[in-house]
């Protein structure tokens, strides 16, 4: 089985704006990603982001928006020499379109992933800056790490082995 670490996306790996990262020109991927991410590739694991992209239901941006800043972000990590293995998002807002399995602290995203990438959820970590995402993590037996929005990964590589 395979190892993985599922790394949210706003305030992970990119700047944190708020609420939503809705344009393209406001999405900035933050310092030492990729080296951080490199690290832990070479440690074995896979690299797949869960994102809660609540905005589209609420009409602040369009799927298409999201895939280009999802195109930025894996163009910017490939000059790295770093590969995502897949981006899951979800686009439901509990106030637009009712609760969802799939947006955190759901954890449907994370089952799918498990189940494609035939990943051992005991030798996987998520990494988050909002409690839902420990919460989705637990839910599935993955160890959830709570960082603070923007904070480098590279200062809690030591948590991950």
């Amino acid at each position: 089985m395979n190892k993985a670490v599922f790394l949210d996306r706003d305030g992970v790996l990119n700047r944190e704006l708020g609420d939503y990262v809705c344009r393209l020109e406001d999405f900035e991927v933050l310092p030492d990603v990729a080296k951080a991410l490199r690290i832990l590739r070479d440690r074995g694991f896979l690299l797949i982001v869960v994102t809660n992209q609540g905005g589209i239901a609420k009409g602040w941006y369009s799927h298409e928006v999201l895939h280009r800043m999802h195109e930025k972000l894996r163009e910017e990590l490939s000059r790295e020499g770093v590969t995502l293995s897949e981006i899951y998002y979800s686009p439901q807002h509990p106030l637009h379109t009712g609760n969802s399995l799939c947006r955190k602290p759901g954890s449907l995203m994370l089952e799918k992933a498990l189940a494609r990438f035939d990943i051992d959820p005991s030798r996987s970590y998520l990494i988050g800056d909002r409690e839902r995402d420990v919460e989705a993590a637990e839910k599935v037996g993955i160890h959830g790490i709570l960082i603070e929005s923007d904070q480098s990964l590279l200062s809690i590589m030591d948590e991950i082995n």
